[in-house]
C-alpha cells in the first residue's frame, strides 16, 4: 500500500455564527487597560511587486528570518504533483554563486541554522542567526530561492532520497490515514493531492518541472519576508528590495487557485494482517479566516484526546475521553481541526482493535450530537484557558514568532495579536459552542477512512443516522 506524507477560488458559503466584532473591541480595550498589556507591534510593508515584508522587533541577540511562499501541493497538477516538495530538497544543493559545500560552510561560519518545509498550501525557508548576521541570512535565502542550479546529478541523488522518505512515511499510520482521508474528502480537487506526490511522478521529475513551478508561483504577491527578534523593519525592507527586487508581480490572476470542495466519502482499506485499525472521521470545518475558526479550535480542545498507554482515562477532563476509557478495544483518539484557505476539516483520528470500531464511531457521533445542546460551562472555560495558554507558550523565541507572523499573514492577510486572540477566545460562550456543533457536525456530509480489519466499522448510512439531529 502506498502511503503519503501529511504536513499543514472563493470562500465557500457556510452557516456562520460570527463573533460580535464590537464585543471583541471592547474586550480587547478592557484587557489592555486592566492588565496594561504592551504587545510588540508587527509591522507590514508591501513592495511595488506585491512582495511583503513583516517584522516583530525585540531586544534579542538572535533573529529568525524566513520566506513564506503561498504555494504547496494544492497548486500542483496530476502530472507534477510532488514538485514543491522536490524543490525544497533541491534548494540546499547549490546555486549559481555557491556550491552545496560552500553553502554549508558559510552557514556554519556565521553560526546560523537553515531549514525548510512544505505543506499543502505553503513552502517555507527560514534561517536563525545572530542579529548582526541578518543580511547574510537574507542574502542566502534569496540565493537559494532565486538562483538554485538544479543540477542533473543533484536531481538524481535527491530522487533516491525522496523515494526512501516515502518508504519511511509508509510506516507512520497517522500520516497514511490523513493523506488517504484527504483523497476521499477532497476527491476531484487539488487538496486531494499529497505533498510528496506519487512514486511515478518522483521517478520522472525533471529540471524543467522544477524551473516551471518556480517561474509560475514564486511571484511577489505570493511571497513574504518575515523577521522576528533582533531585526529592524526599515532594514528588512532594504534587504527585500536588494535581494528580492528581481521578483516580479506576475499576472493579474496570480493568486487564483482551484477551490477545495469537501465531499462525502466512506473509504475502507482492508488489511487482514493488521492487529489494529487506524482511521478518522470528519466533517467540513472552517477556513483560516472564517469567524468560527477560534470557536472551532475551542471545540476541538473540549473534545480532547485519549491514549490508553499514557495512563489517562477516568481522570481525563474530556467527556469523550471518559466515555472511551471504559472500552478496552479503543487504544487512542485525537480530535483535530485543519484549516485551508477556503475549507477545512474537523474530526477525530483513532486507533482501535477491530472490536472497538463501533464503540469509537458511536461515542464520537454521540458526543458531537450532545454538544448541540449539552455544553458544560466548566469544561468550556477549561478548554478556553488551555487553548490560550498553549497559543501564548508556543511563541517563545524568535523562530516560533517568525513562523506565526509568516503563517498568519499568508493565511489571514494580517497578524492577530495575542490580545485579539484572547478577546476572541473570551467572546465564546456556551451558546456559541452549541451553535457551532449544530452548524457543522450534524445533518452534514461526513467522511471516514479506516485501514485494517474494517468489517465492524458502521456503514455510511448508519453514521449519517448517528449524526441526525
Amino acid at each position: 500500500m502506498r502511503a503519503f506524507r501529511r504536513l499543514g477560488g472563493v470562500v465557500r458559503p457556510t452557516l456562520q455564527t460570527p463573533v460580535n466584532r464590537r464585543s471583541i473591541d471592547r474586550t480587547l480595550a478592557s484587557l489592555r487597560q486592566e492588565k496594561r498589556i504592551e504587545y510588540p507591534e508587527t509591522q507590514i510593508s508591501t513592495l511595488p511587486s506585491g512582495f511583503r515584508v513583516a517584522t516583530e522587533a525585540s531586544d534579542l541577540a538572535t533573529a529568525t528570518v524566513g520566506v513564506w511562499i503561498d504555494a504547496g501541493s494544492r497548486y500542483e497538477n496530476a502530472k507534477n504533483n510532488g514538485v514543491a516538495h522536490y524543490l525544497e530538497h533541491m534548494a540546499f544543493k547549490g546555486t549559481k554563486k555557491r556550491s552545496q559545500w560552500e553553502l554549508e560552510l558559510e552557514v556554519e561560519n556565521i553560526g546560523a541554522h537553515l531549514n525548510a518545509y512544505t505543506s499543502r498550501e505553503q513552502t517555507v525557508y527560514y534561517a536563525k542567526c545572530f542579529a548582526g548576521d541578518v543580511e547574510p541570512a537574507v542574502e542566502m535565502l534569496s540565493d537559494l530561492l532565486l538562483h538554485s542550479v538544479y543540477g542533473k546529478d543533484e536531481i538524481e541523488r535527491e530522487r533516491g532520497v525522496i523515494l526512501r522518505e516515502m518508504e519511511e512515511v509508509e510506516q507512520n499510520m497517522q500520516e497514511v490515514v490523513f493523506d488517504l482521508h484527504h483523497m476521499g474528502a477532497y476527491k476531484g480537487c487539488s487538496l486531494a493531492r499529497t505533498i510528496l506526490g506519487p512514486e511515478e511522478n518522483i521517478k520522472k521529475m525533471t529540471r524543467d518541472d522544477l524551473v516551471a513551478y518556480v517561474k509560475q508561483y514564486y511571484k511577489g504577491p505570493r511571497m513574504l519576508l518575515a523577521g522576528a527578534g533582533g531585526v529592524e523593519h526599515g532594514e528588512m525592507i532594504r534587504l527585500a528590495q536588494k535581494y528580492f527586487g528581481v521578483v516580479d508581480h506576475g499576472a493579474d490572476d496570480i493568486l487564483d487557485y482551484e477551490p477545495g470542495k469537501f465531499v462525502e466519502s466512506h473509504e475502507r482499506f482492508e488489511q487482514p494482517d493488521m492487529d489494529l485499525v487506524y482511521g478518522c472521521i470528519s466533517v467540513e470545518g472552517t477556513n483560516w479566516t472564517h469567524p468560527d475558526s477560534i470557536t472551532m479550535q475551542i471545540a476541538n480542545t473540549m473534545l480532547g484526546q485519549f491514549d490508553r498507554t499514557m495512563g489517562t482515562g477516568l481522570s481525563a477532563s474530556s467527556r469523550l475521553a471518559q466515555t472511551i476509557s471504559h472500552n478496552d478495544g479503543v487504544q487512542s483518539f485525537l480530535s483535530f481541526t485543519t484549516n485551508y484557505k477556503d475549507t477545512g476539516l474537523a474530526g477525530v483520528y483513532f486507533v482501535s482493535e477491530p472490536t472497538g470500531l463501533r464503540t469509537i464511531a458511536e461515542a464520537v457521533c454521540t458526543e458531537w450530537r450532545n454538544l448541540c445542546d449539552n455544553v458544560n460551562e466548566a469544561d468550556l472555560e477549561r478548554a478556553k484557558r488551555y487553548l490560550y495558554t498553549n497559543m501564548v507558550s508556543m511563541l517563545d523565541g524568535s523562530t516560533p514568532i517568525c513562523e506565526d507572523i509568516g503563517r498568519q499573514i499568508v493565511c489571514y492577510g494580517r497578524r492577530l495579536s495575542i490580545g485579539e486572540i484572547e478577546a476572541r477566545i473570551n467572546a465564546v460562550n456556551v451558546n456559541t459552542i452549541r451553535e457551532l456543533f449544530r452548524n457543522y457536525f450534524v445533518n452534514k456530509p461526513v467522511s471516514s477512512t479506516v485501514i485494517g480489519v474494517t468489517k465492524d466499522w458502521p456503514k455510511q448510512e448508519e453514521i449519517k443516522a448517528m449524526l441526525t439531529y
